[in-house]
Protein backbone atom coordinates (compact mmCIF):
# COMPACT_ATOMS: atom_id res chain seq x y z
CA UNK A 1 0.00 0.00 0.00
CA UNK A 2 1.53 3.38 -0.85
CA UNK A 3 2.46 5.52 2.15
CA UNK A 4 0.89 9.30 0.78
CA UNK A 5 2.72 11.89 2.28
CA UNK A 6 0.36 15.29 2.99
CA UNK A 7 1.93 18.07 0.64
CA UNK A 8 1.56 21.45 3.51
CA UNK A 9 2.11 23.87 1.30
CA UNK A 10 -0.68 23.03 -0.92
CA UNK A 11 -3.17 21.36 1.59
CA UNK A 12 -3.84 22.32 4.82
CA UNK A 13 -3.87 25.70 3.72
CA UNK A 14 -6.67 26.71 5.94
CA UNK A 15 -4.64 26.41 9.13
CA UNK A 16 -1.17 28.30 9.83
CA UNK A 17 2.08 26.35 8.12
CA UNK A 18 3.08 24.83 11.38
CA UNK A 19 -0.99 24.05 12.23
CA UNK A 20 -0.81 22.32 9.30
CA UNK A 21 1.23 19.17 10.71
CA UNK A 22 -0.92 18.93 13.41
CA UNK A 23 -4.24 18.87 11.03
CA UNK A 24 -2.59 16.40 8.86
CA UNK A 25 -1.95 14.27 11.55
CA UNK A 26 -5.24 14.07 12.91
CA UNK A 27 -7.08 13.59 9.19
CA UNK A 28 -4.65 10.11 9.05
CA UNK A 29 -1.36 10.84 7.86
CA UNK A 30 1.94 9.78 9.06
CA UNK A 31 4.32 11.66 6.47
CA UNK A 32 4.45 14.77 5.16
CA UNK A 33 6.10 17.27 2.78
CA UNK A 34 6.33 20.54 1.92
CA UNK A 35 8.19 23.12 -1.05
CA UNK A 36 9.66 25.53 1.95
CA UNK A 37 10.62 25.28 5.61
CA UNK A 38 12.99 28.63 5.78
CA UNK A 39 10.07 31.27 7.25
CA UNK A 40 10.28 29.06 10.29
CA UNK A 41 12.91 27.95 12.52
CA UNK A 42 14.37 24.40 12.32
CA UNK A 43 13.75 23.25 15.81
CA UNK A 44 10.24 24.65 15.62
CA UNK A 45 9.46 22.05 12.37
CA UNK A 46 11.07 19.61 13.88
CA UNK A 47 9.04 20.01 17.08
CA UNK A 48 6.08 19.45 14.80
CA UNK A 49 6.97 16.44 13.11
CA UNK A 50 8.04 15.14 16.85
CA UNK A 51 4.83 15.95 18.73
CA UNK A 52 2.60 14.22 15.51
CA UNK A 53 4.87 11.23 15.11
CA UNK A 54 5.44 12.61 11.89
CA UNK A 55 8.09 11.35 9.22
CA UNK A 56 9.41 13.72 7.06
CA UNK A 57 9.83 12.94 3.61
CA UNK A 58 11.22 15.62 1.54
CA UNK A 59 11.70 19.42 1.14
CA UNK A 60 13.07 21.48 -1.44
CA UNK A 61 16.57 23.21 -0.94
CA UNK A 62 16.38 26.75 -0.87
CA UNK A 63 15.51 28.51 -4.59
CA UNK A 64 16.67 31.89 -4.58
CA UNK A 65 14.07 34.29 -3.99
CA UNK A 66 11.15 33.08 -4.87
CA UNK A 67 8.77 35.90 -4.72
CA UNK A 68 10.64 37.58 -7.36
CA UNK A 69 9.84 34.53 -9.69
CA UNK A 70 13.46 32.77 -9.82
CA UNK A 71 12.70 28.82 -9.44
CA UNK A 72 15.91 27.70 -8.35
CA UNK A 73 19.94 28.67 -8.87
CA UNK A 74 21.18 25.08 -9.81
CA UNK A 75 21.36 26.15 -13.76
CA UNK A 76 22.41 29.76 -13.13
CA UNK A 77 26.40 29.58 -14.33
CA UNK A 78 26.85 33.09 -12.09
CA UNK A 79 24.94 31.88 -9.19
CA UNK A 80 27.28 28.90 -8.17
CA UNK A 81 28.43 30.37 -4.78
CA UNK A 82 25.14 31.27 -3.83
CA UNK A 83 23.95 27.51 -4.80
CA UNK A 84 26.19 25.93 -2.74
CA UNK A 85 25.05 28.17 0.40
CA UNK A 86 21.69 27.03 -0.20
CA UNK A 87 23.28 23.62 0.18
CA UNK A 88 24.30 24.64 3.61
CA UNK A 89 21.09 25.78 4.77
CA UNK A 90 19.01 22.91 3.25
CA UNK A 91 21.16 20.29 5.46
CA UNK A 92 20.57 22.42 8.59
CA UNK A 93 16.94 21.52 8.32
CA UNK A 94 17.76 18.24 7.49
CA UNK A 95 19.46 17.33 10.07
CA UNK A 96 17.30 18.96 12.67
CA UNK A 97 13.82 17.28 10.92
CA UNK A 98 15.30 14.38 9.92
CA UNK A 99 14.87 13.71 6.32
CA UNK A 100 16.37 12.10 3.97
CA UNK A 101 15.52 12.86 0.78
CA UNK A 102 16.08 17.13 -0.81
CA UNK A 103 14.84 18.30 -3.94
CA UNK A 104 17.26 20.75 -6.18
CA UNK A 105 15.57 23.23 -8.42
CA UNK A 106 16.68 23.75 -11.78
CA UNK A 107 15.97 27.20 -11.76
CA UNK A 108 14.63 29.26 -15.21
CA UNK A 109 17.57 28.49 -18.20
CA UNK A 110 17.58 27.38 -21.57
CA UNK A 111 18.56 23.91 -21.34
CA UNK A 112 20.39 23.99 -24.71
CA UNK A 113 22.45 26.50 -23.44
CA UNK A 114 26.20 25.08 -22.68
CA UNK A 115 27.21 27.32 -20.09
CA UNK A 116 22.97 26.46 -17.96
CA UNK A 117 24.10 23.04 -18.61
CA UNK A 118 27.67 22.68 -17.77
CA UNK A 119 26.52 24.71 -14.28
CA UNK A 120 23.51 22.68 -13.12
CA UNK A 121 25.94 19.43 -13.70
CA UNK A 122 28.41 21.21 -11.35
CA UNK A 123 25.70 22.07 -9.01
CA UNK A 124 24.86 18.19 -9.22
CA UNK A 125 27.92 17.07 -8.03
CA UNK A 126 28.31 19.84 -5.73
CA UNK A 127 25.39 18.87 -4.09
CA UNK A 128 25.19 14.84 -4.37
CA UNK A 129 28.55 14.58 -2.69
CA UNK A 130 27.76 17.26 0.47
CA UNK A 131 24.18 14.85 0.60
CA UNK A 132 25.83 11.73 0.83
CA UNK A 133 28.49 12.76 3.05
CA UNK A 134 25.09 12.91 5.20
CA UNK A 135 23.61 9.69 4.44
CA UNK A 136 21.18 12.01 2.23
CA UNK A 137 19.53 11.88 -1.67
CA UNK A 138 19.57 14.54 -3.81
CA UNK A 139 16.02 14.23 -6.13
CA UNK A 140 16.14 15.86 -9.59
CA UNK A 141 12.72 16.44 -11.05
CA UNK A 142 11.13 17.35 -14.16
CA UNK A 143 9.02 20.16 -14.31
CA UNK A 144 6.53 20.54 -16.72
CA UNK A 145 6.65 24.41 -18.55
CA UNK A 146 3.05 25.02 -18.03
CA UNK A 147 3.06 25.01 -14.69
CA UNK A 148 6.53 26.93 -14.58
CA UNK A 149 7.31 28.26 -17.92
CA UNK A 150 11.42 28.32 -19.11
CA UNK A 151 12.09 25.73 -16.28
CA UNK A 152 15.60 24.09 -17.07
CA UNK A 153 14.64 20.48 -16.24
CA UNK A 154 11.82 19.58 -17.93
CA UNK A 155 12.16 16.25 -20.19
CA UNK A 156 12.66 12.77 -18.18
CA UNK A 157 14.97 11.87 -20.55
CA UNK A 158 17.21 14.51 -19.71
CA UNK A 159 16.83 13.68 -16.39
CA UNK A 160 17.84 10.14 -16.55
CA UNK A 161 20.50 10.91 -18.67
CA UNK A 162 22.17 13.77 -16.02
CA UNK A 163 21.55 11.35 -13.33
CA UNK A 164 23.81 8.59 -15.19
CA UNK A 165 26.01 11.39 -15.95
CA UNK A 166 26.80 12.12 -12.18
CA UNK A 167 27.42 8.68 -11.53
CA UNK A 168 26.77 9.18 -7.65
CA UNK A 169 23.83 6.70 -6.05
CA UNK A 170 22.29 9.04 -4.02
CA UNK A 171 21.45 11.13 -6.95
CA UNK A 172 17.72 10.04 -8.22
CA UNK A 173 14.78 10.96 -9.88
CA UNK A 174 11.40 12.52 -8.45
CA UNK A 175 8.76 11.36 -10.33
CA UNK A 176 5.89 13.43 -10.61
CA UNK A 177 3.19 11.53 -12.18
CA UNK A 178 1.29 15.06 -13.28
CA UNK A 179 4.20 16.72 -14.07
CA UNK A 180 4.98 13.42 -16.66
CA UNK A 181 1.49 13.16 -18.04
CA UNK A 182 2.13 16.42 -18.77
CA UNK A 183 5.33 16.45 -20.60
CA UNK A 184 5.39 13.09 -21.88
CA UNK A 185 2.41 10.69 -21.19
CA UNK A 186 3.29 7.03 -20.98
CA UNK A 187 2.99 7.27 -17.24
CA UNK A 188 2.75 3.41 -16.38
CA UNK A 189 5.63 2.22 -18.72
CA UNK A 190 7.57 4.67 -17.47
CA UNK A 191 7.11 3.69 -13.93
CA UNK A 192 8.18 0.48 -15.19
CA UNK A 193 11.25 1.89 -16.61
CA UNK A 194 12.40 4.73 -14.06
CA UNK A 195 11.42 3.36 -11.07
CA UNK A 196 14.90 1.73 -10.22
CA UNK A 197 16.17 5.48 -10.51
CA UNK A 198 13.04 6.67 -8.75
CA UNK A 199 13.35 7.62 -4.58
CA UNK A 200 9.86 9.63 -4.59
CA UNK A 201 6.84 9.68 -5.92
CA UNK A 202 4.07 12.58 -6.62
CA UNK A 203 0.61 13.15 -7.85
CA UNK A 204 -2.43 15.18 -8.94
CA UNK A 205 -4.94 15.04 -11.00
CA UNK A 206 -4.71 15.91 -14.79
CA UNK A 207 -5.40 18.61 -15.94
CA UNK A 208 -6.11 20.37 -12.94
CA UNK A 209 -3.37 19.31 -10.57
CA UNK A 210 -6.75 18.90 -7.75
CA UNK A 211 -7.23 15.37 -5.83
CA UNK A 212 -5.87 12.37 -7.47
CA UNK A 213 -9.81 10.80 -7.74
CA UNK A 214 -10.48 11.63 -11.78
CA UNK A 215 -9.85 13.10 -14.88
CA UNK A 216 -7.01 11.40 -17.32
CA UNK A 217 -5.75 9.33 -15.34
CA UNK A 218 -6.52 5.79 -13.79
CA UNK A 219 -5.60 6.55 -10.03
CA UNK A 220 -6.51 2.47 -8.35
CA UNK A 221 -4.80 1.17 -11.37
CA UNK A 222 -1.48 3.47 -10.50
CA UNK A 223 -1.66 3.10 -6.85
CA UNK A 224 -1.84 -0.46 -7.49
CA UNK A 225 1.21 -0.35 -10.09
CA UNK A 226 3.32 0.82 -7.64
CA UNK A 227 2.79 -2.14 -5.41
CA UNK A 228 3.12 -4.29 -8.39
CA UNK A 229 6.08 -2.73 -8.99
CA UNK A 230 7.49 -2.93 -5.01
CA UNK A 231 7.49 0.69 -4.49
CA UNK A 232 8.66 1.48 -0.92
CA UNK A 233 9.39 5.26 -1.17
CA UNK A 234 6.96 7.75 -0.38
CA UNK A 235 4.25 9.22 -2.64
CA UNK A 236 3.77 12.78 -1.96
CA UNK A 237 0.29 14.49 -2.35
CA UNK A 238 1.02 17.50 -4.19
CA UNK A 239 -2.11 18.38 -4.97
CA UNK A 240 -4.70 21.72 -4.60
CA UNK A 241 -7.61 20.80 -2.99
CA UNK A 242 -11.08 21.49 -4.84
CA UNK A 243 -12.44 23.09 -1.85
CA UNK A 244 -11.58 22.22 1.35
CA UNK A 245 -8.83 19.85 2.17
CA UNK A 246 -10.97 17.69 4.85
CA UNK A 247 -13.92 17.87 1.95
CA UNK A 248 -11.40 16.39 -0.31
CA UNK A 249 -9.97 13.43 1.40
CA UNK A 250 -12.47 11.17 0.16
CA UNK A 251 -9.94 9.28 -2.24
CA UNK A 252 -7.39 8.64 1.35
CA UNK A 253 -10.30 7.33 3.29
CA UNK A 254 -9.52 3.36 2.22
CA UNK A 255 -5.60 3.74 2.49
CA UNK A 256 -6.38 5.50 6.19
CA UNK A 257 -8.46 2.71 6.83
CA UNK A 258 -5.94 -0.15 5.74
CA UNK A 259 -3.11 1.51 7.78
Amino acid sequence: MPAFAANLTMMFTEWPFLDRFDAAADAGFRVVEYLFPYDHAPDAVAGRLERNGLTQALFNMPPGDWAAGERGLAALPDRFDEFRATVTRALDYAEATGCRRLHMMAGLADPADPAALDAYRRAVRHAGEALAGRGLDLLLEPINGRDMPGYFLRDFGIAERLIAEAGLPNVRLQFDLYHRQILHGDVTMALRRLLPLTAHVQIASVPSRNEPDGEELNWPFLFGELDRLGYGGFVGCEYRPRAATLDGLGWFAPFRAAG
